[in-house]
């Protein structure tokens, strides 16, 4: 947590991981960054030098020892990342080199950053606005091609533009209501209520749009949980296998194979989902086994999509309908898989019509949205299939949609706030109440969404943010 920062401070740390390496990079920012680091170069004069410029040159201490040859960049306020001096040391990657460097420049006035101080001031000095920020360590976190679009979509400000203009034309009419309460006696009317209702009515439906993109951004961010449960020679670890399309999981016909949990990343367009593999789900014959199947109930409960696997040769429909009873809750997404689709047509020969009767009756007391597909994981059939369906639990299209997409979950909850007071604004309008309670109202939906970009912040809140990202950034 920060006290909070005083921005008159030069800091320093490591801007590169921790550890060994061909380079590391110390940054400094702050009043006296150019100055610190002059005193300890030996090449050219920092102060007079142009902004993004960068120095070859040897760093000694105060012995006149040398410490490392480094190239030096210097960035002159206001053209940097903080808006401030900032010097960026690239040296070599010892870590005995990086701290030496550290340790000096502290010696001569720096202080230690603290995590995210560098992108703290960037917000402070105005470089960007609190959501942009986030999204900076969205960025860095990012391990797929979506989330990197994603996280950079919001660092430029896509999302944050749009709150801000909602969030503007909402002032215009809250400062007119304003008005009206300093003239209360005189019975005026400077806010036009119709115009009012339909500003009102607008953002929320933008708001509504947002809060519905959050499962797909979330998604997008941290993955989706996927499991695969069923009984235990259902097919699962053969399923998991032909959907990374290489020998993960074990597979055998010996009942109970699986006794642990198995968990992969699956990227499908851009989304990355974590299957988990599961231990079948039966009366368990050994205590190693009761304890896979009640890791498996546990992995099942936290899903967000549950593939239920059954083998259609040997499970009856009424079966596998009692197992979707034990398993499904109200807030995940099921595909029930009928495997081995192969065996099942050498030995009955049935019609597509007959295996879709059969998953009807598998799925018919199911609440729970559900898809169904036939397919067998030996032979790899209806993979691809399966892998679009997916897909289109998630992502619906969204991904293709030029528009904004919320994956944090610190902005969902400002804008179920905000909607909250929108919709009390309505009401209010339509049951015509006193303008004090009108203007209440719209103050704490302006409050909410202000929070979000940061035009509204609280010490506690920039540290509770900051205070995730790592030192140097």
């Amino acid at each position: 947590m920060y006290n909070f920062i005083d921005l008159q401070d030069t800091i320093v740390a490591l801007a590169t991981p921790a550890g060994s390496g061909a380079i590391g990079i110390v940054r400094l920012s702050g009043n006296q960054a150019i100055s610190i680091t002059n005193e300890v170069f030996q090449a050219k004069d920092l102060q007079q030098v142009d902004s993004h410029t960068i120095h070859l040159g040897y760093i000694r201490d105060e012995q006149n020892k040398i410490i490392d040859q480094a190239l030096v960049s210097v960035f002159k306020n206001p053209h940097s990342y903080t808006k401030e001096d900032v010097i960026e040391v690239s040296c070599h990657g010892s870590r005995y080199i990086q701290q030496q460097l550290i340790e000096l420049f502290i010696r001569k006035g720096a202080r230690m950053a603290r995590e995210g101080e560098f992108t703290l001031r960037a917000f402070l000095n105005g470089q960007m606005d609190l959501s942009q920020a986030e999204a900076v360590a969205d960025l860095i976190a990012a391990e797929s091609e979506s989330a990197h679009q994603l996280a950079l979509s919001q660092m430029r400000g896509g999302f944050s533009d749009q709150i801000k203009e909602l969030r503007s034309e909402l002032i215009h009419f809250a400062s007119m209501i304003e008005l009206e309460l300093d003239f209360g006696e005189e019975d005026v009317e400077f806010a036009n209520r119709e115009k009012l209702q339909e500003l009102v009515q607008q953002i929320v439906r933008i708001i509504k749009r947002l809060l519905d993109s959050f499962q797909l951004g979330n998604a997008i961010k941290h993955g989706v949980h996927t499991v695969l449960a069923g009984r235990p020679n259902a097919g699962k670890s053969t399923l998991l296998n032909a959907l990374l399309n290489e020998e993960r999981a074990i597979v055998s016909d010996i009942a109970g194979t699986t006794r642990d949990t198995i968990e992969e990343i699956l990227n499908i367009q851009g989304v990355q989902y974590r299957l988990i593999d599961t231990a079948g789900i039966r009366e368990a014959t050994d205590q190693i086994e009761a304890i896979g199947v009640e890791k498996t109930l546990e992995q099942v409960a936290k899903s967000a999509i549950l593939i239920y696997v059954y083998d259609q040769t040997t499970l009856s429909p009424l079966e596998a309908q009692a197992d979707l009873q034990k398993l499904a809750t109200a807030d995940m997404n099921i595909i029930v898989v009928a495997n081995k689709a192969d065996l099942h047509s050498q030995n009955q020969a049935p019609s597509s019509l007959e295996e879709n009767d059969t998953l009807e009756k598998v799925t018919q007391n199911l609440t729970t949205p559900y898809t169904t597909l036939s397919l067998s994981a030996k032979d790899k059939t209806q993979i691809d299939q399966l892998k679009q369906l997916l897909f289109d639990l998630v992502a619906s299209g969204q991904l293709q949609q030029d528009s904004s997409i919320v994956s944090n979950s610190r902005h969902y909850e400002a804008l179920q706030s905000a909607l909250q007071s929108l919709d009390a604004v309505l009401e209010g309008l339509e049951i015509g109440i006193s303008n004090d309670f009108l203007a209440m109202d719209i103050r704490h939906a302006l409050n909410y969404l202000g929070e979000i970009t940061g035009e509204i912040s609280t010490d506690d809140l920039l540290g509770n943010i900051f205070s995730s990202f790592c030192i140097g950034k």
